[in-house]
């Protein structure tokens, strides 16, 4: 397995220097949500006296369009580098800037599939009356390059619009509630939050479990919350810590769907159980010798040359140790033992080693 720095990490740092350090060809998605340039003149406030939470954060200032359209080009050059031939990136932006971001992905070589329109039913309104309420936002999709060919999970995505074929305006409302992440005043902790629903649709349209999913503009983190969701491999970037903070204790409380969820859709689960355990061994994704944790229960076995596990006296299969140590009448042995990732020490369902070997051999 080729490894790859930062994976399964948010990290604090500029992106380009980051990006740099990762191996060529290594990504399998991109979602980048990259500064908006509003070139906001004044505050906006509401009927009732009230200060609008708007986005003036310095991250967002830019000092005129040849300064942002020259960012632009740098940050997806990098991108472009270290995307696989088959992967795609999605990028999300307003009226404000998108068209200039469009421009400059057709320069670079990207070809572009499609361009959602993301419409928010809960947009907040236009409260001098001087426009239309701007209540919707675009997403870029593209491929590398004009000959390239990428993944898109057609009928996984079917169950976004009630198993009909999906089209390209999405109505998601904007993030709020409990989903949305803010600091110790009850100030909104980052202004362009995007909602967990709309990274579920752009990680499960364009990736599979196992891939590598990159974020240059993490944020709060919802990208990388979502591609461990969904069982996918993640890298966040941001150089604001306060971002990073949040992402990080974010991402750590996520649990990672089982394979067979209705969500990740019947073809992930299907082909996925056709990997048994011991070809792990086999591939050297894992060894004898090595110790697996049971979840939640303390309990460790070790794995024998057989592809069985052993804890004291007992031995079995993944799935029949698993159910005795629990007590239970069955046990998924592949959502319930976890290994030790030795890139970054984090402990990992040995169900991620399945999907990876899966994609190995399908080539």
């Amino acid at each position: 397995m080729t490894e790859i720095p930062f994976l399964d990490q948010i990290v604090l740092g500029d992106a380009l220097e980051v990006m740099a350090k990762l191996p060529r060809a290594s990504v399998d998605l991109v979602f980048a949500d990259p500064p908006y340039n509003l070139q906001l003149q004044q505050e906006l406030w509401r009927p009732n006296l009230t200060r609008v939470d708007a986005v003036d954060e310095d991250w967002d200032q830019f000092a005129d369009f040849a300064a942002y359209d020259e960012f632009t080009r740098a940050w997806l050059s990098a991108v472009r580098e270290v995307m696989k031939e088959t992967a795609t990136i999605w990028v999300s932006g307003t009226y404000h800037n998108i068209f200039r971001v469009g421009a400059i992905m057709q320069d670079l070589g990207f070809w572009i599939l499609n361009t959602v329109t993301w419409f928010k039913p809960n947009a907040m309104p236009n409260f001098r009356g001087k426009r239309l309420k701007n209540d919707v936002e675009f997403v870029i999709w593209a491929k590398r390059s004009e000959k390239s060919r990428y993944i898109f999970n057609h009928h996984v995505m079917k169950q976004f619009n009630n198993g009909k074929q999906l089209g390209s305006v999405w109505a998601i409302p904007v993030c709020a509630g409990e989903e949305r992440l803010r600091d110790e005043t009850g100030k909104k902790l980052h202004p362009t939050q995007k909602p967990e629903e709309l990274l579920k649709r752009i990680i499960l349209a364009s990736s599979n479990p196992g891939d590598v999913v990159l974020d240059p503009f993490v944020g709060t983190g919802t990208t990388a919350a979502m591609a461990k969701l969904l069982q996918r491999h993640w890298i966040g970037i941001d150089r604001e810590e306060v971002y990073v903070q949040a992402a990080r204790k974010r991402v750590d409380a996520v649990c990672p769907l089982a394979l067979d969820s209705p969500l990740l859709g019947a073809r992930a689960s299907s082909k996925a159980a056709r990997v048994p355990f011991k070809m792990l061994l086999e591939h050297g994704y894992l060894k004898a010798g090595q110790t697996l944790y049971l979840d939640r229960s303390g309990h460790t076995a070790v794995i024998l040359e057989s592809g069985l596990l052993q804890v004291n006296g007992l031995s079995g299969s993944i799935h029949q140790v698993g159910a005795r140590l629990k007590n239970a009448p069955s046990c998924n042995g592949w959502m319930h033992w976890y290994y030790r990732d030795n890139l970054t020490g984090q402990i990992k369902p040995i169900d991620v080693l399945r999907q990876e070997l899966f994609r190995k051999l399908q080539g």
